[in-house]
Parts: C-alpha cells; sequence; structure tokens
C-alpha cells in the first residue's frame, strides 16, 4: 500500500481538528478539555519548533555563506533578495489596496454593529497590547531598526531569538571564515556543516508528529470563536483580505512558472507541508525549520542559497501581512474616518507598509502592531485607534494564518528565483528520517 503524503496527513489533521472544535464548542466543558487536554500538544510541537530554528539559522547561513568561496557573492545574493522582496511586497500592498477601493466593504456597516463590536474589543486586553507594542515602536528614534540590528551581546541574542541580529552575526561570522586560510576555517566549517545535517534531521523527527499537531492547534482556534454575527458582519471586509491573498498566490505561481520553469502544482505540492504548518501555527518563525527543509529537499535549491534567503525573508518579507494592513487600513477609514481616504494617505499607506513588513515581526498578529504604524503614518485620529483596531480583530486571527500562509510561500518563491538567478537550482533530494536508521537499530 502506498504511503500517504506528509501534507495529506496535515490536511487530514486540521479537517478533524476543526471538527471536533466546533463540537466541543457545543459541549458543556468542551472549551475546558481542548484548552487543557488538546492545546498542550499543538504548544509543544510549535515549542519543538522554535528550539531548532536558532541553531538552524545559525548553521545554515555560516554554512551557506562560507561555501560560496566569493565575496562577491554574497553581495549579488543579497542585492538580488531585498529587491526582489521589495517588489513582491510592493505587489501585494496595491494588489491590496485595488481590492479594498473597488469593493468598499466598511461602506455599509450599520452603526449598531460598529457600536457593538466597539464594545466587546475596544478594552480587550489583546487591542490594549497591541496599541502599547506599537506606541513603544513608534517612540523610538529614526534609527533604532537599524541599531537593532547589531547585537551586543550574541547569547543574548540568541536567547531572545532576535533573528536579524542573528542574522548579521553569522554573516559576520561566515564573511570572517572566507577571509581566513582555508585550513584553519575547515574545522569551524565542518562543525556548523555537521550542526546543519543533525538540525535537519530534526526538522523530519519533529515533522512525524506534525498532523496530531495541527489537529490540537486547529481544534484550540475554532473554540475562541464565540460570536458568529459578528464574524459574519465582517465577512465581506474578510473576503476582501482573503481574495487579495490568493491573487498573491498566484502571482508567485506566475513567477515560478515563468522565471523557474517549473510547474505550479509541483511547486504547490513540495512546499505545502509548511504551507500548513504556517496557517496552523500564524508563525514564519516557527515555521522557518520545515519552509528550508522543504526549499532545499524538495524544491532543489541549493543549502547556500536557502540559508540565506529563508532567514531573511521569515524577517523582512511579509508580503501576506503587508496585503492585509492595506486592506485593514482603509476598511478602517471607510468605516470611522472616511474623510482621510484621500489619495496621498494611500500612497503613505504604500510606503509606510512596505518599511513597515521589514521591521515586522514574524510571529502572530504583529501585523495588527504594524497596522497600528501605518494609521498613525497618515494622521490618523489617535483616540479612534482603539476602536479601529476593534473593528477587526474578531476575524484577525484566521486572517492572521492565511497571511502567515503567503508569506511562507512567497519566501520559498523568492527563493527559487534567486537560486535559479545563480545557477544553484538543482533536481531535488528528498531525505526520510529513517534513511540511516537501518544502520544503527
Amino acid at each position: 500500500m502506498k504511503k500517504l503524503a506528509l501534507h495529506w496527513k496535515i490536511l487530514i489533521g486540521m479537517v478533524l481538528g476543526i471538527v471536533f472544535g466546533f463540537i466541543m464548542n457545543s459541549v458543556d466543558g468542551g472549551k475546558g478539555f481542548v484548552t487543557d487536554w488538546v492545546k498542550p500538544f499543538g504548544t509543544i510541537f510549535i515549542n519543538l519548533l522554535k528550539l531548532i530554528a536558532v541553531p538552524l539559522i545559525l548553521a545554515s547561513l555560516i554554512k551557506g555563506i562560507s561555501d560560496l568561496k566569493d565575496i562577491s557573492k554574497i553581495k549579488k545574493m543579497g542585492i538580488r533578495t531585498m529587491i526582489i522582496y521589495m517588489l513582491t511586497t510592493l505587489v501585494a500592498i496595491v494588489i491590496g489596496l485595488g481590492i479594498v477601493n473597488v469593493v468598499k466593504p466598511g461602506a455599509g456597516m450599520s452603526a449598531d454593529t460598529i457600536e457593538k463590536i466597539k464594545t466587546k474589543y475596544e478594552t480587550s486586553s489583546d487591542v490594549v497590547d497591541k496599541l502599547a507594542m506599537a506606541s513603544a515602536q513608534s517612540s523610538s528614534g529614526p534609527l533604532q531598526s537599524l541599531v537593532d540590528i547589531f547585537p551586543s551581546n550574541i547569547f543574548t541574542s540568541l536567547a531572545n531569538a532576535s533573528m536579524l541580529q542573528i542574522i548579521f552575526f553569522a554573516l559576520f561570522v561566515g564573511i570572517s571564515l572566507l577571509l581566513i586560510p582555508e585550513k584553519k576555517a575547515k574545522p569551524l566549517m565542518d562543525f556548523f556543516d555537521s550542526l546543519n545535517e543533525v538540525v535537519m534531521k530534526m526538522v523530519d523527527l519533529i515533522m512525524l508528529f506534525a498532523p496530531y499537531a495541527v489537529f490540537a492547534l486547529l481544534s484550540n482556534v475554532i473554540i475562541a470563536f464565540d460570536d458568529t454575527e459578528i464574524l459574519l458582519k465582517l465577512l465581506v471586509y474578510a473576503l476582501c483580505v482573503v481574495g487579495g491573498l490568493i491573487l498573491m498566490i498566484g502571482f508567485y505561481l506566475i513567477l515560478v512558472a515563468v522565471y523557474t520553469k517549473k510547474s505550479p502544482l509541483w511547486f504547490l505540492k513540495q512546499i505545502s507541508p509548511a504551507q500548513l504548518l504556517a496557517f496552523s501555527t500564524s508563525s514564519s518563525a516557527a515555521t522557518l525549520p520545515v519552509t528550508m527543509e522543504r526549499v532545499e529537499e524538495h524544491l532543489g535549491v541549493d543549502p547556500e542559497v536557502a540559508g540565506f534567503v529563508l532567514p531573511v525573508g521569515a524577517t523582512i518579507n511579509m508580503d501576506g501581512t503587508s496585503l492585509y494592513q492595506a486592506i485593514a487600513a482603509v476598511f478602517i477609514m471607510q468605516v470611522i474616518w472616511p474623510e482621510g481616504l484621500t489619495f496621498s494617505n494611500q500612497i503613505v499607506i504604500v510606503a509606510t507598509a512596505l518599511l513597515a513588513s521589514i521591521g515586522s515581526a514574524a510571529v502572530p498578529s504583529a501585523g495588527m502592531v504594524m497596522l497600528v504604524i501605518v494609521l498613525e503614518s497618515i494622521g490618523f485620529p489617535p483616540e479612534l485607534l482603539p476602536i479601529g483596531l476593534a473593528l477587526i480583530f474578531a476575524v484577525d486571527r484566521p486572517l492572521d494564518m492565511m497571511r502567515t500562509t503567503v508569506n511562507v510561500t512567497g519566501d520559498a518563491t523568492v527563493a527559487m528565483i534567486i537560486a535559479k538567478s545563480l545557477d544553484k537550482l538543482h533536481d531535488p533530494k528528498p531525505e526520510e528520517w529513517d534513511d540511516n536508521y537501518e544502520n544503527v537499530k
């Protein structure tokens, strides 16, 4: 009997998790059961992925840079990566603005619905926390984002999983290895090469648990939806975001087909486990180890390209989030600040969303924090910000799941494009967790 592919196992786990969540929602004590006895298994899975994310970034980047053997290649790859990431983000923002201006999802919302949403969510701790985080980020100096890239203590950066600082340190070490004699660099290069292999094998082992973990994660998401009426009132807004994200996936598939000459359906099949995991966790950072494994072994991107492009992408490439910010910002203005809907303000939204994507954390709901910064950039009245966030809060989590899926798909697409441009896209060589099991059992 043919072995069931991983993406089908994960998909089955997701469907069963959703069904189980709805059943538990209608059973007395069901929510408590899911929270106490099911959710922890999803948390364990995410913790395991986060556990290996930092050593994987460190090992793969240092190994990738040192394997290039040519500093000029690093410059070429870095410039191309940044330009393509910026262009895809710009396309995402333009798609978002185009949809929200044509459909106008906020134009017909009734005063009663606005009041009900405001009463339910305006003072929630999550909304207050997002506003506080955005305020802290906005109050920092104009070059603080640049300063934050350079760590003063790499062990603190590793402990806090500060991605940009870890990436900088890995690049620094990799370039320094190139600048010393190969004989002296070899022991450290061999260490990181071996560490990279070990961590990639850990990804294979952790993914054996993925179908059960997404069951736990999705069932927990479902029990959080306790007001279907509000969800229905926000349906048009949500469909605008979903429609934009689908168009963005289509854009990626065109790039894959035209530039890399690969089948879009083949691309989706190979990257689907990472996409499904991104949907379940809402975190590009937690999904990064799986994304790297799929891109290297199943899409055929050389490790030195994937090791650079994907960690950078998980930090600065937030196409789905940027598209969402454009739609959410205009939707909020359509509902409570229509006088702010000027052409110049929408140009500012494009620029701010583009820059904000670079500093957006690869964690759940980080897009909401950046949305506040985007709104503040166009002079949105501060007293209306809590209401604005409250308007979209009810559907933020499911939309966050979808936009994270787009973020991960964009990272994989750019990795393939960069690899193709550098002649480092080859035939896939997938590995299984038990490839060496017969030799050690």
